[in-house]
């Protein structure tokens, strides 16, 4: 094995002098991306960036981003998301855990290696926040505010922009599509997640930037205080208490400080390669699966978010289907594969290029924007396959499946309905219309 390494390593080295990219971006240009993730995890170091409190093997072999694109985890993850969508509505489709916007900091990855394995229950992230915010200085604290006051508006920006295409893909299923239309506009759908991403690429960029500085004005004290939490073991994390005013901000303005703390920890602590891992949901994420899964963990102390939820309901959707059903959602595993490839190494060099912030090098503002565009038209093409399966699966299923799924979701009368704004509660918002989504439409 550790010739391999050594020859992979050797040959990933070559690939970058003769081609001016990694050899994990030349590999994914043209292999299957099975074949990519095992070359990754072979070629690569381990992610953990600390060695005294590493995940153990277990964990290390359950969440990677091999995983992530494993066509496993894919296809249940894609079936979760049919199930949220056949059996849910519009509200719970709105649904968006703040963290998963510019998300290039490591934190997903150090809550799903958590050695505690405590990174989804809901005070994981208050509690890695409250330590950051216990050893930032009065005036990096303030940076963090001043940037949570500059950026309020582009977060609320992107989360109502997300509307319409939630609401195109509604109407998809439900046959209420224009006039003369057959459906949706693949280049139509992947135009508008490219200007979706532009605005995340942004808001990641400013992030960076002034969680860099702050990384950039840590004190010895400050960064010997850190080195005592780990990244990955929430165990050597203290249960500290509140850090902020909430009675001095906004909510969302909270959220944000909240927010920044624990990405500003987890990528500061964590590699870079923490920072290119996704979790299997993270992308086409318009039909429901965190509404169903997460909304129902909101406003509740010490709760966990079932980690087996989305195999068990993805695998018991696809048994409810027929072969040709069945096949509507199996075929998107193909269709998707390239996209995915392109994703990571999209996203690799967008995280490379924002950590240049934490070393004070120049940072590439109209690289990171436009990567951020090429990141929205994959994404968006993917979800344009989710939207199309899902549609036709809805039309074709008969009132004893209809009946079956419904009972695969369990509800509670007192959970939130939505439309959320991410994860708060708001009136129904005013959407433009969504013809232009649909292909054969006049603008």
């Amino acid at each position: 094995m550790k010739c391999i390494r050594s020859l992979f390593i050797h040959l990933r080295e070559l690939f970058s002098q003769l081609f001016g990219v990694s050899g994990f971006q030349f590999i994914t240009m043209k292999t299957p991306i099975s074949l990519v993730a095992l070359l990754f995890a072979i070629g690569s170091p381990a992610l953990p960036a600390q060695q005294n409190h590493p995940p153990t093997g277990a964990q290390k072999m359950r969440y990677s981003l091999e995983q992530a694109v494993s066509d496993n985890a894919q296809l249940h993850t894609i079936a979760f998301d049919g199930l949220a969508f056949l059996t849910g509505d519009f509200g719970l489709d709105t649904f968006l855990p703040p963290g998963k916007v510019s998300d290039y900091f490591g934190f997903q990855y150090m809550r799903d290696i958590d050695a505690k394995v405590g990174g989804h229950n809901t005070s994981f992230l208050t509690i890695i926040a409250n330590n950051m915010l216990s050893i930032l200085s009065k005036e990096q604290k303030a940076q963090l505010l001043a940037l949570g006051q500059e950026q309020e508006k582009e977060i609320r920006k992107f989360a109502l922009k997300r509307l319409p295409m939630i609401k195109a893909f509604r109407r998809n299923l439900e046959g209420s599509i224009p006039n003369g239309s057959q459906g949706l506009s693949k280049s139509a759908v992947m135009n508008y997640s490219a200007d979706l991403y532009e605005l995340d690429g942004l808001i990641a960029y400013q992030r960076a930037k002034v969680m860099g500085e702050i990384i950039r004005s840590l004190s010895d004290q400050q960064k010997t205080a850190l080195a005592k939490l780990v990244f990955g073991d929430s165990r050597t994390w203290p249960d500290l208490p509140e850090q902020l005013d909430k009675r001095s901000m906004s909510h969302p303005l909270n959220v944000a400080m909240m927010t920044y703390a624990s990405e500003m920890f987890a990528w500061y602590a964590g590699p870079l390669e923490a920072d290119i891992y996704f979790c299997p949901e993270r992308h086409g994420m318009y039909f429901g699966g965190f509404g169903m899964k997460t909304a129902p963990a909101m406003g509740k102390q010490n709760y966990s978010i079932s980690t087996s939820l989305t195999g068990d309901s993805g695998q018991a959707f696809l048994a409810a289907l027929t072969d040709p059903q069945r096949k509507q959602i199996t075929d998107i595993i193909d269709l998707q594969r390239k996209d995915l490839t392109e994703i990571i190494s999209v996203r690799r060099s967008i995280a490379s290029e924002l950590r240049g912030f934490q070393k004070g090098e120049p940072v590439d503002k109209s690289k990171v924007l436009a990567l951020s565009r090429r990141y929205g038209e994959l994404d968006g093409e993917l979800a344009y396959f989710y939207a199309n399966a899902f549609g036709q699966v809805g039309k074709s299923l008969s009132s004893q499946q209809k009946e079956k799924l419904t009972a695969l979701r369990t509800t509670n009368p007192n959970d939130p309905k939505g439309p959320f704004l991410y994860s708060d509660p708001i009136a129904m918002p005013s959407i433009e219309n969504t013809d232009f989504l649909f292909a054969g439409s006049k603008p």
